[in-house]
């Protein structure tokens, strides 16, 4: 005997709040369900590479800082390997070196910030190479997809980089590009819409 089913209505789309936090970084939530957060070593203190803080904040289409997002960070090692299968090199990835890390922005003022190495280049399709860069997934509250962007490095030649070259206005690219504010330490604002608009990817 069948049944049918054709009275069934799609489900109505959710945003990731506001319970994203309690589901993926519960610590930041004020549960204590893991000794240790997932997500938040990227490169273990004897993994090889320039020691580098990343921090920024992410703004809203009238420049006010999102509070409550989660940003999930991708990222080869200095010698460009990921820690992943799909690299036929990932067995000679550095020892220690996750790639991935799961970051919270602080509730009250909306910074975020992670400590890592600078990756190094990657192979791209077709041959190209990469520039390093550090991926980003971001969701919050109001947002229904996840949002992906990359975060390229200011001392970096990205003549050949076949992401950063593909965006067609020069202004545009400036939002993939990160600010140096010191030794090892960088700046990327991630805007999600209006002026400066960041470049999101659709992967």
């Amino acid at each position: 005997m069948t049944q049918k089913l054709d009275y069934l209505k799609e489900t109505a789309s959710q945003t990731a709040g506001p319970y994203v936090h309690i589901g993926l970084a519960p610590g930041a939530a004020g549960f204590k369900t893991f000794d240790q957060e997932l997500g938040q070593v990227i490169a273990g203190p004897d993994v090889p590479g320039e020691r580098i803080r990343v921090e920024g904040v992410v703004l809203d289409g009238t420049g006010s800082p999102v509070k409550d997002v989660l940003l999930e960070v991708w990222q080869a090692d200095s010698n460009g390997i990921y820690p992943h299968p799909e690299d036929p090199r990932h067995a000679l990835v550095a020892k220690g070196f996750r790639g991935w890390g799961r970051v919270i922005t602080d509730f009250d003022t909306g910074v975020w910030s992670f400590d890592t190495i600078k990756p190094g280049a990657t192979p791209g399709r077709a041959g190209r190479t990469q520039s390093p860069h550090i991926s980003f997934w971001l969701v919050a509250r109001g947002i229904n997809i996840g949002l992906h962007t990359r975060m390229y490095f200011p001392q970096d030649d990205h003549t050949a980089d076949p992401v950063l070259t593909s965006v067609e206005q020069l202004a545009r690219r400036q939002t993939l590009i990160a600010m140096q504010t010191g030794p090892g330490t960088y700046r990327f604002d991630i805007r999600l819409q209006g002026e400066g608009e960041t470049v999101f990817i659709d992967v």
